[in-house]
């Protein structure tokens, strides 16, 4: 780091403080030595050693080759920013750290969002990591690095700089792939993700604060899989299947690679965890596994395909897996489908149904689903098995299609908004815990309704009761409109007394929804309570 003008003042003073010190030192030795005939001896530690200290050495050893084999993999990667994405994007200075010297605020400039990029001072050029994967030239790193990229530079640890072409990206699974012409180049080899572990030892490579601390290393273990982020750029589409480790990832990581013990590369390290912006324990990697998958399509075809299973899906939850009779709480929930042409409606799959597995192999989370079915071919048949009330099982075959704009399986969120409401004849439903309203006319026009969603207007929750957090007021992202229960129609709050008449509190009850805001229909699961409750 370049000396500042403070620093050359403070110098000489430094300078001629060790220089004082010293004589001084050596003028109390020699008045010591007069007054000793033998000068006392000097004690020193034994070294350690033993089987303890054998296994600390290998760990150490084990790391330093680790790193050896891989740092001349990573990438520095630059990104001159198109004026406007430049402007969107914006840059904050660095945030109010105690004790931080003028001096260093420059290394914590950086983007706001927590998605691990840097942008160094300048404004319109962005940085990042990434690691090349192949000897003639293929550089795999994350979409958001080089997004809206007009230039794109990649140096590698020999200081050796190429202009970079962006090959393809992918911001559903925040992958992209770049191309240098370059040669010498060594390739990281890939792991499997798949059969990685929690409590992994794992290192982590690449540009914390950009140009400032580069191909810097840093050491941790897999703190978790299969972890899903509310990030700015998340979609309904996007695949989310997260590693996460407490290896220290700050911007700049962002493309850069999550190695294993064997120095190969199991993740790309994409996103962090934190109220400050900077490593607080929780960094986020994109499985390999899932980015060798996009890479193949992007180097085949210059761009991502997907072939649909055409469903509206979350993760199932206590209530669903216990409704269809599993012992765990596992599975995917179809909630929906995403039009009339869904290839899963046209088979037979309905909204309700815990999907358990994809050709065999168990879908315990929304991601492994996703990933499932993704990068088949449109036209492939898939075996899909389903769980359903009371513990019946099906295995559907279902043909995958190339759906324009339609996903695999897209994980629904709920909206914030409040709508204008207007309703009459309330009603409790005290085992539910809700209070709820006819859709009338009034409702319909101001609610914007599709003419097919009849039913009941949830307009109360108790927060006491198992329906909250399931049911959407109009206060909550809603309002919810219920539309059956246990498959039957509830066109009145009678309607569904009737329908609830011989449940008795425990058990759990299917509701269909249509959510008001997000135009989504969806399926909720609620253990019932005491009918005396409020």
């Amino acid at each position: 780091m370049p000396f500042t003008r403070r620093d050359r003042l403070a110098m000489p003073a430094a300078i001629a403080t060790l220089s004082i010190l010293a004589p001084l030192a050596a003028s109390s030795a020699q008045q010591v030595a007069s007054t000793q005939a033998v000068p006392p001896a000097v004690a020193t530690a034994p070294v350690p050693t033993g089987p303890a200290v054998t296994q600390l050495e290998s760990l150490s050893e084990a790391f330093a080759t680790v790193a050896a084999r891989v740092r001349p993999s990573v990438v520095y990667i630059t990104a001159k920013q198109a004026p406007r994405a430049v402007a969107e994007r914006g840059q904050r200075s660095a945030p109010s750290l105690p004790g931080l010297p003028p001096e260093f605020r420059r290394f914590f400039e950086m983007p706001g969002g927590p998605d691990g990029q840097m942008m160094p001072r300048g404004g319109g050029t962005a940085s990042g990591s990434g690691f090349i994967v192949s000897a003639d030239g293929y550089v795999m790193t994350n979409a958001h690095v080089v997004d809206n990229a007009s230039q794109v530079t990649v140096r590698l640890l020999d200081r050796r700089e190429f202009a970079a072409k962006v090959v393809g990206t992918d911001p559903t699974t925040d992958v992209a792939v770049l191309h240098i012409d370059a040669s010498g180049l060594t390739p990281a080899p890939l792991g499997d993700s798949d059969a990685s572990r929690v409590g992994e030892w794992v290192l982590a490579v690449g540009n914390p604060l950009g140009e400032n601390l580069t191909f810097t290393v840093t050491q941790g273990i897999i703190s978790a899989k299969g972890r899903a982020l509310d990030l700015p750029n998340r979609s309904s589409g996007s695949i989310q299947d997260f590693i996460q480790t407490d290896a220290a990832i700050n911007p700049g990581n962002s493309g850069g690679p999550l190695v294993n013990v064997k120095g190969e590369v199991i993740g790309i390290n994409s996103a962090i965890a934190s109220p400050t912006g900077y490593n607080a324990g929780y960094g986020f990697a994109v499985p390999i596994n899932l980015a060798r998958a996009v890479m193949s399509q992007i180097r085949q075809n210059g761009r991502v395909e997907r072939a649909a299973l055409g469903v509206m899906v979350r993760d199932a939850t206590v209530e669903d897996a216990a409704y269809v009779g599993l012992k765990d709480n596992r599975g995917v929930l179809v909630q929906d489908f995403s039009g009339d042409d869904s290839p899963a409606k046209r088979a037979g799959l309905q909204p309700g149904d815990v999907i358990i597995s994809v050709a065999g192999h168990p879908v315990d989370y929304v991601a492994q689903l996703q990933e499932a079915i993704a990068f088949r071919k449109p036209g492939d048949v898939v075996e899909v098995e389903v769980a359903r009330k009371g513990g019946a099982r099906s295995t559907i075959r279902v043909p995958l299609q190339r759906v324009p704009g339609a996903k695999v399986a897209s994980a629904t969120t709920r909206g914030e908004n409040e709508p204008s409401q207007h309703e009459s004849g309330t009603s409790k439903l005290p085992s539910l815990g809700i209070t709820v309203a006819p859709v009338t006319s009034q409702a319909v026009r101001d609610l914007e309704l599709p003419a097919d969603v009849k039913g009941l207007v949830v307009l109360d929750v108790s927060e006491s009761s198992a329906a909250a957090g399931r049911l959407a007021t109009p206060q909550t992202g809603g309002p919810d409109v219920i539309l059956s229960v246990e498959g039957t129609p509830v066109p009145t709050a009678d309607a569904m007394r009737s329908v609830l008449r011989d449940t008795k509190p425990g058990d759990i009850v299917s509701l269909r929804v249509y959510n008001a805001q997000e135009k989504r229909r969806r399926v909720e699961r609620v253990r019932l309570g005491s009918s005396q409750s409020r």
